[in-house]
Parts: structure tokens; C-alpha cells; sequence
């Protein structure tokens, strides 16, 4: 994604343009780490790797604004702007949002079930009143003149980040289905569209989990998400976990695919034991160890 980076790594990288040729054809999928965890280490461990996202769950992964900027920073920075930082916001919130972008991430807003939410998002994210935002502009964020230069230099650095960070919304309930198509008339900005799939089965019974096959109900959400999809032609994220044929089929619609996860990688240290245990029986007794 070193091709997409702005003009200092402080800022948000052209992700809305990634996006876009992803879902265009113009490059290969995007193809990401999901960092469940929220430490510092872990993300200047992974950086370099050259994943071209990293999903900051910072729903599910508390820390404070400091961690989490400096999570940002250290996937911006180590990978050399290889990586796009993704931050999963903990909730709908004016500066919450802000602090994330403000750290020079793309936003991931959760729950979003309403055209009223949507608005909100959208809103929280951009500039200026022309483009429907309320976004406060930081005035020692960046240094001006250093880190402040426009990729585009006809407009200032606001307008350039207006495009550059990309909103991905999550639909995670029945209710967000059923309002997609809405959403996606009325809030034109929206970059990206993720399905909840696990969030939207608990909706429906919360005696559901992400495993064994769908129920009927499951099917008919999940087609239905992916035809107003196309309908508005709009690009699609998502988890795509597991052997290459199961990658292949969960991202087949992707124009960006978390084919990876630090959890799964260190619930993965577990399989060696079973092995280890055969290895190491017990040695009788009057035998040292």
C-alpha cells in the first residue's frame, strides 16, 4: 500500500482509493491482519510483515486514547506505510471517532442500523458543512508546513483528508439489513460495508453462535446484504479465516479480506501440546527428570 500513502505517514493514507480500485480490479484485494489485541509490542511485531491492513479492534480491545494512537503510529510507521492502520471505534461517538482519525487511521463504525446513524458516521469523519461533516479540525496535530502537505497541493490538507480516510460501516442486526438499502441511498460517503455475521445470527436467536451451518433466516439476510451491495456498487470487507479453499469462497466478494488474527495465531501455540504430551510420558518411577 506504499503507493497509497500520503505525504506523511501522520496522515490517513488515500484508503477511499484503494478501496475503490480493489473493488474496480485495478489491483488485487486487500489483504489484512486482525490485531484483537491491544498491545504495543504486538503491533510493531506485525507491521513489518507486509500485510497490506491491520484491524485495530478497539471495540472489543479496550486501551486508552494513547495506546491505541501509538498502535496506529507503530503500524504507520514501522511498516513504512506498506500497511494501512483500520481502527474498529467502540462506539458512535463524536470523539471517539475523531481520536482515531486524528491518529491517521481509517475508521471501522460498528452497529450501524439506521440512516440516522449512518448520517451521524459520515458526519463525525469529514470536514466542513459542504460535506456533511462536523469533524473538528486539530490545530497541533500536525505540524504546519512538515506534516501538514496536501498530496493534492490546489486544496488544503482538510479537503485532501476528506478524501484520503475511508468510513467502513458494520451492519450487524436484522434491522441494519432491512435498512441497508436506505442507508446506502441517503449517505452517499460511505466507503465500505461489512456484514456482522455473527452480531446479525445472535440478533435473530440469541442462542446462535458463528458455527455449524446457517439457519434459512441466515441465508436470506446474507443474500440480501450482498444484493443491495450491488445494487449501489459499493465495495465489500470481511473476514476471511482458514484453509485456502475456505479463504477463497468467505472473500470472493472482498475488495478487503482479515485473512489473519493475532488470537488465532497464539491460540494456534496450544496445537503442538497434545503432540508434545505423547512425546513426554511419564517416565515411571525411581527415574529422574
Amino acid at each position: 500500500m506504499a503507493a497509497y500513502r500520503a505525504t506523511s505517514l501522520f496522515q490517513p493514507h488515500h484508503t477511499r482509493e484503494a478501496i475503490r480500485d480493489a473493488h474496480e480490479g485495478k489491483i488485487p484485494t486487500l489483504l489484512g491482519l486482525s490485531l484483537a489485541l491491544s498491545t504495543v509490542p504486538t503491533a510493531r511485531f506485525i507491521a513489518p510483515l507486509g500485510f497490506d491492513a491491520v484491524w485495530i479492534d478497539w471495540e472489543h480491545s479496550s486501551c486508552g486514547v494513547e495506546t491505541m494512537t501509538t498502535i496506529v503510529h507503530e503500524i504507520q510507521f514501522m511498516s513504512e506505510g506498506r500497511t494501512i492502520p483500520w481502527v474498529r471505534v467502540p462506539g458512535h461517538d463524536h470523539a471517539t471517532i475523531g481520536f482515531a482519525l486524528d491518529a491517521g487511521a481509517s475508521v471501522v463504525i460498528p452497529q450501524v442500523n439506521t440512516v440516522t446513524k449512518a448520517q451521524h458516521a459520515v458526519s463525525s469523519v469529514k470536514y466542513g458543512v459542504k460535506n456533511r461533516g462536523t469533524r473538528s479540525a486539530p490545530p497541533y496535530r500536525l505540524i504546519p508546513g512538515v506534516t501538514t502537505l496536501p498530496s493534492d497541493p490546489a486544496e488544503t490538507v482538510h479537503e485532501n483528508m476528506n478524501r484520503q480516510a475511508a468510513i467502513m460501516i458494520q451492519i450487524e442486526t436484522v434491522e441494519g439489513i432491512d435498512n441497508l438499502d436506505a442507508i446506502l441511498t441517503h449517505v452517499p460517503d460511505i466507503d465500505a460495508v461489512w456484514l456482522g455475521t455473527l452480531d446479525s445470527r445472535v440478533s435473530m436467536d440469541p442462542a446462535a453462535t458463528d458455527y455449524g451451518d446457517p439457519e434459512p433466516e441466515d441465508s436470506e439476510a446474507v443474500a440480501e446484504f450482498a444484493r443491495v451491495l450491488r445494487k449501489h456498487d459499493k465495495p465489500r470487507g470481511g473476514l476471511a479465516m482458514g484453509t485456502p479453499e475456505v479463504m477463497r469462497e468467505l472473500g470472493k466478494d472482498d475488495c478487503v479480506s482479515f485473512i489473519a488474527a493475532d488470537v488465532a495465531a497464539l491460540t494456534g501455540l496450544a496445537d503442538v501440546l497434545p503432540v508434545a504430551r505423547e512425546m513426554f510420558p511419564a517416565k515411571g518411577e525411581n527415574v529422574g527428570c
